[in-house]
C-alpha cells in the first residue's frame, strides 16, 4: 500500500451533516455570534462533499482530502490547506486571499475566476497520524504544490508565492499574475495568454512550450528563464513594442500640443497627430489631453492614466489600452474595433454617440474588442455596438445601455442590472450574469 493510500485511510471520513454543523458553527464565530466554534478539518476525508459559498475564512483543512469536494464561491481567506489534497476540487470563484496552500495538490482543479492574493503554494512539510494515533513528523518535504492540468484562468495571483512549483499544462488565461512569485516553477506547456505578469519573478522558471501570446512581462524577473518552445507572440516587455516615440518626427509634446490646438480650432490651426502603431508607454501626462480624432490604430497605452481625457471620433482600432485608467473620459463616437482593454477602468466614461452633423450620430464601436473584466460602472454606453466583443466578467452596474449593441459578445459572469439588460440589444440566447 502506498503511503498516499495509507494516509488517506488514516484520515476520518465525514458526513455531509457533520460538515455542515462544523460549517455552520463556524459562520456563527465568524458573524460573532454565540454558539460559534472554529471548523477544524485537519486531516479528515472531506472528498466529494458540498461546501459552496461556505464561508470558511481562517478554517483549518491541513492535511485533509478535499478531492472532488465543491467549494465554488466559498469564503476561504486565510484558511489552511497546508498538504491537502484539492485534486479535482471545484474552486471557481472561491476566494482565497492569504491562504496557506504550501505543498497542496492541486491536479486538475477548478479555481477559474478564484481570487488567490498572496496565497502561499510553496514547499512544506506534514505531520500524519501514526499507528496509535499520535502525531509524527515525516522526515522528508512533501515536495512543491501540485497544479499540473488545473485551471486558472481569470484567477487572481497577485502577490501569490509559487515558487518550485509544479504547474505544467496548467491554464493561467488572462490571469492576474502582478508580484508573483514563480522562481524555479514548473511552467511547461502551460497556457498563460493574455496573463498579467508584470513584476513577477521568474527567474529560473522552466516554460518550454507555454503559450504566453499576448502576455504582460512588464518589469518581469527573467533571469535563467527558459523559453524553449514558447509561444511569444504580442507579448509585452520593457521593450518598446512596436513604433518607439524616438521614432516619430518631431517631439511628442509638440505633436499633442498641435493636436490639440487642431481640434480646438475645427482644424484653422494645428495639424492632427498620427501615432499608428506606437508605443506610447513613456507618455506620462495624458490625463484631461485633448485627444479628439486622434489617429493612433495598433497603439500601445497600457498601464496609463488617460482619466478625463477626450477622444471623441479617435481612431484607436486594435489599440492595446489594458490596465489604463479612462474614468471620465470623453470615448463618444471611438472606434475600438478589436482594441484591448481587459481590466481597463472606464468608470463613468461617455461611450454614447458622437453628433457630427445635424442628422447624423456617430456610435462608438467596440466591435471583437478583449474587454475582460473592464470596469464600466456608471457608463454611457447608449447605442455602443459591442458586438461579438469579449466582455467576460466586465461590471456595467449603472451603466446606461439604451440600444447598445452586445450581439454575438462573450457574456459570461458580466454584472449588470435587469432594467438596463431590457434595453439593451443581446442574442435570443442565456448569458450568464451575476447580480450588480
Amino acid at each position: 500500500m502506498d503511503r498516499d493510500k495509507s494516509r488517506r485511510l488514516s484520515c476520518r471520513k465525514l458526513t455531509e451533516k457533520e460538515v455542515a454543523a462544523a460549517a455552520a458553527r463556524h459562520e456563527l464565530l465568524y458573524s460573532g455570534r454565540l454558539g460559534g466554534a472554529r471548523a477544524v478539518f485537519a486531516f479528515c476525508d472531506l472528498s466529494g462533499l458540498d461546501l459552496s459559498s461556505r464561508n470558511l475564512a481562517d478554517a483549518d483543512f491541513t492535511g485533509a482530502y478535499l478531492e472532488e469536494t465543491n467549494l465554488a464561491g466559498a469564503k476561504l481567506d486565510s484558511a489552511s490547506f497546508f498538504g491537502a489534497s484539492l485534486k479535482r476540487a471545484n474552486l471557481s470563484g472561491a476566494s482565497l486571499r492569504r491562504a496557506d496552500m504550501r505543498g497542496t495538490s492541486l491536479r486538475g482543479a477548478n479555481l477559474i475566476g478564484a481570487d488567490l492574493y498572496e496565497a502561499d503554494l510553496r514547499e512544506g512539510k506534514i505531520t500524519e497520524k501514526g499507528s496509535s494515533g499520535e502525531l509524527k513528523v515525516l522526515q522528508h518535504d512533501i515536495g512543491p504544490s501540485e497544479l499540473p492540468a488545473a485551471l486558472l484562468a481569470s484567477a487572481n495571483l497577485e502577490r501569490a508565492k509559487l515558487a518550485g512549483a509544479i504547474a505544467m499544462q496548467a491554464d493561467f488565461t488572462d490571469a492576474i499574475m502582478r508580484d508573483c512569485k514563480l522562481t524555479r516553477a514548473n511552467l511547461r506547456r502551460a497556457r498563460l495568454a493574455g496573463a498579467n505578469l508584470e513584476n513577477a519573478d521568474l527567474r529560473g522558471c522552466d516554460l518550454a512550450g507555454a503559450d504566453l501570446t499576448d502576455a504582460i512581462l512588464v518589469g518581469a524577473k527573467l533571469d535563467f528563464a527558459s523559453f524553449d518552445g514558447a509561444a511569444m507572440a504580442g507579448v509585452l516587455t520593457d521593450a518598446s513594442a512596436g513604433k518607439s516615440v524616438a521614432e516619430l518626427p518631431e517631439s511628442t509634446d509638440a505633436m499633442l500640443a498641435s493636436h490639440a490646438r487642431w481640434a480646438e480650432t475645427s482644424g484653422r490651426e494645428g495639424r492632427p497627430a498620427d501615432f499608428s502603431g506606437v508605443d506610447l508607454r513613456p507618455l506620462k501626462g495624458l490625463a484631461h489631453s485633448m485627444l479628439t480624432a486622434l489617429i493612433a490604430p495598433g497603439a500601445i497605452f497600457y498601464g496609463l492614466d488617460l482619466s478625463g481625457a477626450r477622444f471623441q471620433g479617435a481612431h484607436l482600432e486594435g489599440a492595446d489600452l489594458r490596465s489604463t485608467r479612462l474614468t471620465g473620459a470623453d470615448l463618444r463616437g471611438v472606434n475600438l474595433k478589436g482594441a484591448k482593454l481587459a481590466n481597463a477602468d472606464l468608470r463613468d466614461v461617455n461611450l454614447g454617440p458622437l453628433l457630427i452633423s445635424n442628422e447624423r450620430l456617430l456610435p462608438a464601436r467596440l466591435e471583437r474588442a478583449d474587454a475582460r473584466y473592464a470596469d464600466f460602472r456608471g457608463a454611457d454606453m447608449r447605442q455602443t455596438i459591442l458586438a461579438e466583443a469579449d466582455l467576460a466578467y466586465a461590471n456595467f452596474t449603472g451603466a446606461r445601455l439604451r440600444a447598445a449593441d452586445f450581439r454575438g459578445a462573450m457574456l459570461q459572469g458580466i454584472k449588470l442590472s435587469l432594467d438596463a439588460a431590457v434595453e439593451a440589444v443581446f442574442d435570443e440566447t442565456r448569458f450568464d450574469v451575476a447580480p450588480s
